[in-house]
């Protein structure tokens, strides 16, 4: 008999997306090892590896843009335009080639985060499809006008194909799905103790006072790192490999670090011994901070329509800040100092929605 196979498609769009479906992944895979995993997605194969522990097939393919971004905060809605129509297009024969391998290949079901065609590619195989996100792409292209308006509508009514949407928390209302089901926060778990991230990179400065730097897959361009010598008694962390030698700056990418680790350290890994992360807004980075309940210190972003829903889920939820791009960029970070604002509402967000919704795939095969 052939294994049960979970196709998952991922947007094509920044790392976040593929970290929580990753999550996912490998937690199906812990329940049930039987399962065969295809992810479909241009996320880096290192990127994958450091979630899911086991084998499992990587196609890359891209059935969307998502947004053209030079960096983290800044967007080319041009260019955004163009791929979109291109893709729009060249639709059927994106779905035909991937109906024929989904049929090849026995698939069962199709988990999507969050490709609109990826609904009209299981219809066209026969199996149903589910999608998980915290926000649906139409909701991003409708808040631009003018042209996108015509995507949105193409785009909802892909998305009006969906057998069962997971809404993850920080969400929009994504009204273009006909069955919703709300789940908890997804993330990864920390996979050192504290004290073994504090030894590898010789942390020794208090928690207040040390802070993780992630500004996601695409990072951010221009980043003041002069700011660092303000906080000589500060310990900063970063993933960026760009970044320049600073003695109060830990890379955590560099060789001499992650020689001491079993596999590649993650910023999750790194958060339990930060007080504070300083990022943008992101659901990943956000869902991981509010799992381990680490405050969160977020830079405006602008024209993103998801971003003034992630900040109101922040300061309901989190200790936080909100700083502007230009106390960010043109400042003196003076906000580090300054007393973090409480959550707004006393009420805690459900943690398990990892673990919800590949126990719902795992049933669903069984």
């Amino acid at each position: 008999m052939s294994r049960p196979t979970l196709y998952i498609a991922i947007t094509n769009h920044g790392f976040g997306h593929a970290v929580r479906v990753c999550c996912v992944a490998a937690k199906i895979q812990e329940l049930n090892p039987d399962i065969l995993l295809i992810i479909t997605t241009t996320a880096p194969r290192w990127l994958l590896d450091s979630y899911i522990g086991g084998d499992f097939i990587h196609r890359p393919r891209a059935f969307d843009v998502g947004v053209v971004q030079a960096d983290s905060l800044n967007m080319d809605k041009d260019a955004t335009l163009e791929k979109l129509r291109e893709i729009r297009k060249k639709q059927n024969s994106l779905i035909a080639s991937e109906v024929n391998f989904i049929k090849q290949n026995r698939v069962g079901l199709v988990l999507a985060d969050i490709p609109p065609l990826a609904t009209r590619i299981a219809a066209s195989a026969g199996v149903p499809c589910w999608m998980m996100a915290n926000f649906g792409w139409d909701f991003i292209y409708r808040d631009w006008g003018g042209e996108f308006a015509e995507m949105a509508d193409w785009i909802a009514e892909c998305f009006g194909m969906c057998d069962r949407l997971f809404r993850l928390p920080l969400h929009e209302p994504m009204p273009a799905f006909p069955n919703i089901q709300d789940v908890g926060l997804t993330g990864g778990n920390p996979r050192y103790s504290n004290e073994q991230v504090r030894e590898v990179f010789g942390i020794e400065t208090p928690l207040e006072k040390t802070v993780l730097l992630t500004f996601g897959g695409l990072g951010v361009e221009d980043i003041p790192y002069q700011n660092l010598q303000l906080f000589s008694d500060w310990q900063f962390i970063t993933f960026d490999a760009g970044c320049p030698d600073l003695p109060n700056l830990i890379k955590a990418t560099n060789q001499e670090f992650t020689k001491s680790f079993p596999s590649l350290p993650r910023p999750v890994d790194i958060m339990p011994v930060c007080g504070r992360l300083l990022s943008k807004p992101g659901y990943s980075t956000f869902a991981e901070a509010l799992r381990l309940e680490i405050p969160v210190v977020s830079i405006m972003r602008e024209g993103f329509a998801e971003s003034p829903v992630l900040l109101e889920w922040l300061q309901n939820y989190a200790e936080h800040q909100i700083v502007t791009a230009a106390e960010f960029f043109e400042g003196d970070w003076e906000f580090l100092r300054q007393p973090l604002h409480p959550p707004r509402l006393s009420d805690k967000l459900d943690k398990n929605g990892t673990e919800a919704i590949a126990q719902a795939v795992v049933d669903y095969f069984s």
